[in-house]
C-alpha cells in the first residue's frame, strides 16, 4: 500500500452514485487519479497513514456524517485537506466543518472549476506539507543510532561550547569530546562540523 499511496489521489466519499461518478470525471478530465466510497465508514476502513491527496467530503451521509468522519480522521491524526460539499447550506455546519481544520467548505450547486480550483489548491498544499515531513524524517534519521552521549556533546557544540568547555560541563576529557564529534560527523554523513550544527539545528524536537 505504501508505494500505491505516493501518487496523490482524490477521494471521494458521497452517498449518491450519481455525484460520486460525476466528481470522479471531474477530477479524471485533468489527470487526476481517484478513489471513490459510498459512504464514510467505508472510506474509514480503507484509510491508511500512507495515503496521500485530499478529500471530497459530502456533509450529509446515513451511518456516519462527514463531519463525524472528520472527527474520526482528526483522531487518527490524518492530515490528508478535506474539502466538504453539502446541498444544505447550514452555516453552523460549516464553521464546525472549518473549525475541525477543513481545508474549504462548498455549497452545492458549485462549478466545475470551483471545485478544480480547490481541489488543485489542497493538492498543492499536501504535497508541500509532505515534503516538509519527508525533510524532518530525513533529519531524524540522521541521529537515530548517535547515542545520548553524543547528543548531550552535540547540544553543547551547537551552543557554541568549545571542545574544552564542553569536557569540562560534562565531565570528560577533550580526547573523548573529539571522539564523539568525529563519531556525530560520521553517524549524521555531516561534511564539515557547519554542516553538522545545521543538521542538529534542522532536527524536530520530540514529543
Amino acid at each position: 500500500m505504501e508505494a500505491e499511496n505516493r501518487t496523490q489521489r482524490v477521494y471521494i466519499v458521497d452517498d449518491d452514485g450519481a455525484v460520486r461518478q460525476s466528481i470522479a470525471w471531474l477530477m479524471e478530465s485533468v489527470h487526476l487519479a481517484t478513489e471513490s466510497f459510498a459512504s464514510a465508514v467505508d472510506f474509514l476502513q480503507r484509510y491508511h497513514p500512507s495515503m496521500r491527496g485530499c478529500v471530497v467530503l459530502d456533509l450529509r451521509m446515513p451511518r456516519m456524517s462527514g463531519l463525524e468522519l472528520q472527527e474520526a480522521l482528526n483522531e487518527a491524526n490524518c492530515d490528508l485537506p478535506i474539502i466538504f460539499v453539502t446541498g444544505h447550506g447550514e452555516v453552523s455546519s460549516a464553521v464546525q466543518a472549518l473549525k475541525g481544520g477543513a481545508f474549504d467548505f462548498l455549497e452545492k450547486p458549485f462549478s466545475n472549476n470551483r471545485l478544480l480550483e480547490r481541489v488543485q489548491a489542497a493538492l498543492t498544499w499536501e504535497a508541500e506539507r509532505w515534503a516538509r515531513a519527508m525533510d524532518e524524517a530525513q533529519i531524524r534519521r540522521r541521529f537515530t543510532t548517535c547515542t545520548a552521549r553524543e547528543l548531550q556533546v552535540l547540544d553543547q557544540l551547537v551552543g557554541g561550547a568549545s571542545n574544552k568547555q564542553v569536557a569540562d560541563a560534562l565531565d570528560i576529557s577533550i580526547k573523548t569530546v573529539e571522539v564523539h564529534r568525529a563519531r556525530l560527523m560520521e553517524k549524521t554523513g555531516a561534511s564539515s562540523f557547519a554542516e553538522l550544527v545545521r543538521f542538529a539545528l534542522a532536527r524536530p524536537t520530540e514529543g
